[in-house]
């Protein structure tokens, strides 16, 4: 099974999940699989969040923020453009919490860390000659495994881990880029990660997709003195991975 095939069940049903909505704002569990917008990285896609939102709501809507086309779960949109402007200055402002799931290549040595490390405005392009900007991701391990499988012949299995993610600056692809760094790539990710990892791991657990989940996304809410916590928990496809696990 693929990404592609859960996208391709959420396009029969004609509707996105919807977690949260009132007058001003709605946020979706965006599956796998799914651009957020037109992107000329992706120019043979017809498929957007945004375009399947709008019909399915029957009124314009604003994209308050971006997830990779791999990734799945919370994704926010304003109703207007004033809330639109709103939530742009929260995000640029750092005042949105975020968390993800992420399955990654090993062990990490330690509970929990942080990646502090400068990362370039543009990763489609080479980093040296781009000014650094500061982007700093705070982790913790969830759960370690240890699969019989064989993506290097050398040895008879591989292991993974269960990560949860924080990341306080909104680099773009800033988790996979810092994962990259850190030597624990993630599973699915054909940018950073390795051919044969991602291959292996897909079949073991019957599914090809970027193994990481925007989790809850938590921000003021931009017309009311309230504070928003949305959360969308993993798909049925986390399940193997989740058991006996405590999410954050």
């Amino acid at each position: 099974m693929s990404a592609e095939a859960v996208l391709d069940a959420v396009a029969d049903d004609a509707a996105l999940p919807i977690v949260y909505q009132d007058e001003h704002l709605v946020a979706i569990d965006k599956p796998p699989g799914l651009l957020v917008h037109r992107s000329g990285l992706d120019a043979q896609e017809e498929r957007f969040a945004l375009q399947l939102l709008r019909d399915q709501l029957g009124r314009p809507v604003w994209p308050a923020h971006r997830l990779d086309k791999g990734t799945s779960g919370l994704l926010l949109f304003a109703l207007d453009a004033d809330t639109a402007s709103r939530l742009g200055q929260c995000f640029e402002q750092g005042l949105a919490n975020k968390h993800y799931l992420a399955l990654v290549r090993g062990w990490p040595a330690t509970a929990a860390g942080q990646i502090d490390h400068p990362l370039a405005r543009d990763p489609e392009l080479p980093s040296r000659g781009q000014v650094l900007l500061e982007a700093r991701t705070d982790w913790q391990c969830l759960a370690r495994y240890d699969w019989p499988i064989q993506p290097d012949p050398r040895f008879a299995s591989a292991r993974y881990a269960l990560m949860a993610l924080q990341p306080h600056s909104g680099r773009r692809h800033q988790i996979r880029r810092h994962l990259k760094h850190i030597a624990h790539p993630i599973i699915g990710d054909a940018t950073h990660g390795k051919g044969a990892h991602n291959r292996a791991v897909a079949a073991h657990l019957g599914l090809a997709r970027l193994w990481l989940h925007a989790l809850t996304l938590e921000l003021p809410h931009p017309w009311r003195a309230e504070t928003l916590r949305l959360r969308t928990p993993p798909g049925p496809e986390w399940a193997p991975l989740l058991q006996g696990v405590s999410v954050p």
